[in-house]
């Protein structure tokens, strides 16, 4: 069991990760731990920089997506995604993060998001495809390598604005 957080199941999403101690912005919700790293992208892979791809060990794989999410993206020391708070999270409260966050495209879900959020976008996608203003709005909460991938395909480098 992971202090401050623990598995438990959705109404609609199946499982998810729900805060069992409140948790202010900044606060590390869960600090990832690279478990095994990939040759491709999989279902529940994390994106790790621009061709790689890794399984997080834990409940990183539990947290559900959200349009509106209440953790961001911050990597570790070992390449991993920590999460971390970026509004308060209420004990009962579910832990959630943009999977935009963290992967530049989306492969594996091609279906309607069900975040039920009224900022829903209505699917699932990935970084390149967010609004300018939704990437201005994750500053600081977002994998690096995503900002540079984005200058690399000549998009707005926002980078100043991304970094830790």
């Amino acid at each position: 069991m992971t202090p401050g957080i623990e598995l438990r199941t959705t109404a609609a999403k199946g499982d998810g990760v729900f805060a069992t101690r409140p948790f202010t912005p900044g606060d590390t919700v869960l600090a990832g731990q690279i478990e095994k790293r990939l040759l491709k992208n999989h279902s529940h892979a994390s994106q790790i920089g621009e061709h790689e791809f890794a399984f997080h060990a834990g409940l990183i794989s539990k947290f559900n997506h959200s349009c509106n999410p209440n953790c961001g993206i911050r990597l570790n020391a070992d390449g991993g995604h920590d999460f971390v708070a970026m509004h308060p999270i209420e004990v009962n409260e579910e832990a959630t993060f943009d999977y935009a966050m963290r992967n530049y495209t989306i492969d594996h879900f091609p279906g309607n998001c069900t975040c039920g959020e009224t900022a829903c976008r209505g699917s699932i996608t990935g970084w390149q495809d967010l609004p300018q203003a939704r990437k201005d709005q994750y500053a600081g909460f977002v994998a690096p390598y995503l900002v540079e991938m984005d200058a690399k395909a000549g998009l707005q480098n926002v980078a100043s604005k991304f970094s830790h």
